[in-house]
């Protein structure tokens, strides 16, 4: 397993080993021993398994969960081709404000640690795009929130030539300054402890 430290703080990527013959192949992208290596974290417990199915042009996020109690997640590409992105929404974080990307696929199987207090968010490359959520926590549609992807402060580098096709509720997200200014944005020591760090 292949472990990189993305420009967040606490997000992660990896990369498992392919093992291919003549039936296909076979992958492990998560393993709670690589995720407390490259971590520091030492559980990672799942509540929920969850899965979406995008089709091409597809903008899902950014979004994150109210903190406390704020949720982690891993999340991989098990079909198709995303461009992944996360966004530290964390204030006190050394890398708050700041976004990092990274290309999931179903071919490499890349994986990503998104720790409590990150939001997430993917463009789907290709139809029938399959991305995976190993999730820390229950759905609760009330501590749910985003970010919009199309804050232009942030300026997310969206794949050239897209439109995006997006959600009611992504169309209207907040941009980080409204989420700052309503109060909702986490604080950093409060998500990490929540994240299981002291």
């Amino acid at each position: 397993m292949y472990a990189r430290q993305l420009a967040v703080a606490g997000v992660v990527a990896f990369s498992p080993e392919i093992h291919r013959d003549q039936r296909g192949t076979f992958a492990s992208p998560f393993s709670q021993e690589a995720l407390a290596a490259h971590t520091g974290r030492s559980e990672f417990s799942v509540t929920q398994l969850s899965y979406s199915i995008s089709q091409r042009d597809t903008l899902r996020g950014i979004h994150f969960t109210r903190c406390p109690p704020g949720k982690a997640k891993f999340v991989c590409c098990l079909a198709g081709e995303a461009q992944d992105f996360v966004v530290d929404l964390r204030k006190g974080s050394p890398t708050f404000g700041r976004w990092d990307t990274t290309r999931l696929s179903g071919q490499t199987v890349r994986g990503l640690y998104v720790p409590v207090g990150v939001g997430h968010g993917f463009a789907a490359l290709r139809d029938d795009t399959v991305i995976s959520y190993m999730i820390s926590g229950d759905y609760v549609p009330a501590l749910e929130l985003a970010l919009s992807p199309l804050d232009p402060d942030l300026a997310l580098p969206l794949p050239e030539g897209m439109e995006p096709v997006l959600s009611e509720r992504d169309r209207t997200a907040p941009t980080l300054k409204e989420l700052d200014e309503q109060g909702l944005l986490p604080e950093y020591a409060e998500a990490r402890r929540r994240d299981g760090f002291p």
